[in-house]
């Protein structure tokens, strides 16, 4: 829920300090931190120019979307996920910007570094947020909860150059609740005694998987608040919208809420896709995408210390009708050249001809380099591995651009970017 979610008049101050005093934090051991318009304030660190006008990140073309949008562009009502197009329409004297992965991904190190450093307990929900358990943690700073929210936002803004939301609670949810009404640049305590105080006045779309569908179905029902949703017996609830949704959505409202921070969540699957500006037949172009975006995806691998068996390709075509085809190798890789020869035998063998929209690679089935085999039959794939590493560490010290494949060297038709926009 953001700061401008249709909020009851004067909850947001309730549990914020006055005159320099936090609500009571005894048993708040939950944080989430959330990093404020993350993309858009890592480039206006880049450039701090652009720190007085709207700034929105994101494809840049006729078909690119929004990725991240600062506070002055959402005056305007840009918004992430939104088409480029759209935000230009609304906001067209608005600096656009492509985006800088790599860039973003440093940052992120640099803010999960920080966590890191005052807990073990720290669960990243992506690049730029998470939640921290900091019950053991409180002994040895001397500090409170509140205490700690304060300390991280303060050494992320000045190791970072970046600021950050706080929220503080005895739970995940109502700590992640907390931190989206403070932003931008917020901090929010909701003492454990109050937890009823502060969520059963919130509007259903509050809770947590209560998207506009479920929300206007909870709404037909007279449920328009959290404390509706608890008000309503259970039973009755089950009868209405289901048995493990109701249950789901009761103890919610109940305040109850009893999952831990998982410090350690294994990723499933790393890849990356791209959408065209201009649908592509050219199967010599789509075959040089592939190598781009295993290339990329490779990097990812090794970046972590991981290994893939599986590889998959998805490509949609001009009509939106899409494909999924995969094959899975004797022993795993992180090599672009490996990932990119089963990519390439995938399209040319399992893919019929037609105009593309977007294309994509994925490795899934992972596992630890320490623990994975890697294929190596012959003198030239162990030269690969090394050659990419070695370019690993150039585009590390240079830039993203330092070092590239030959044949992606030439025009490439044009992309958006390709990653997924995460709304903030």
């Amino acid at each position: 829920m953001g700061r401008s979610a249709n909020l009851p008049r004067g909850l947001v101050d309730r549990f914020r300090a006055r005159d320099g005093v936090w609500p009571d934090d005894t048993g708040c051991r939950m944080l989430h931190v959330d990093m404020d318009a993350f993309y858009a304030s890592v480039e206006i660190r880049e450039r701090p120019e652009l720190e007085s006008v709207p700034v929105v990140v994101g494809g840049v073309g006729g078909r690119g979307v929004v990725s991240s949008a600062n506070y002055l562009a959402r005056e305007y009502g840009v918004r992430s996920a939104m088409p480029t197009a759209h935000a230009r329409r609304l906001a067209p004297h608005a600096v656009y910007l492509p985006p800088q992965f790599d860039l973003y991904q440093e940052v992120s190190r640099g803010v999960m570094a920080i966590f890191r450093d005052i807990t073990p307990l720290v669960e990243p929900l992506s690049l730029d947020e998470a939640f921290l358990d900091v019950g053991g943690a409180l002994r040895r700073l001397g500090l409170t909860p509140g205490g700690i929210g304060e300390l991280i936002r303060a050494r992320v803004l000045a190791d970072q150059g970046v600021s950050c939301s706080v929220g503080v609670s005895s739970t995940k949810f109502l700590a992640k609740l907390a931190s989206g009404m403070c932003k931008p640049d917020g901090m929010m305590v909701v003492p454990a005694a109050a937890s009823l105080e502060f969520l059963h006045p919130l509007p259903v779309s509050a809770l947590w998987g209560v998207g506009a569908k479920t929300a206007a179905r909870l709404e037909g029902l007279g449920l328009e608040t959290v404390a509706d949703v608890a008000a309503m017996p259970l039973p009755r609830l089950r009868r209405k919208i289901g048995v493990a949704l109701a249950e789901h959505l009761y103890t919610l409202a109940s305040g109850v809420d009893d999952r831990a921070v998982v410090p350690v969540s294994r990723e499933k699957s790393i890849g990356a896709e791209e959408t065209f500006e201009v649908d592509v037949a050219d199967r010599a172009l789509l075959r040089r995408e592939l190598l781009r975006l295993s290339e990329r995806s490779a990097g990812s691998l090794r970046a972590k210390g991981l290994h893939g068996r599986t590889v998959s390709i998805k490509v949609r075509f001009s009509d939106f009708t899409t494909i999924t085809r995969s094959r899975t190798l004797p022993v795993s890789t992180d090599v672009t050249q490996e990932i990119f020869r089963v990519a390439a035998e995938l399209l040319d063998t399992q893919v019929p001809p037609g105009e593309v929209r977007l294309i994509g690679v994925r490795i899934e089935g992972l596992d630890n380099a320490d623990s994975a085999q890697q294929l190596i039959f012959d003198a030239p794939e162990r030269g690969w591995r090394e050659a990419e590493q070695a370019a690993d560490q150039a585009r590390s010290r240079f830039g993203s651009l330092a070092v590239r494949p030959a044949s992606l060297l030439r025009d490439s038709p044009e992309r958006t970017a390709d990653f997924e926009p995460k709304p903030e």
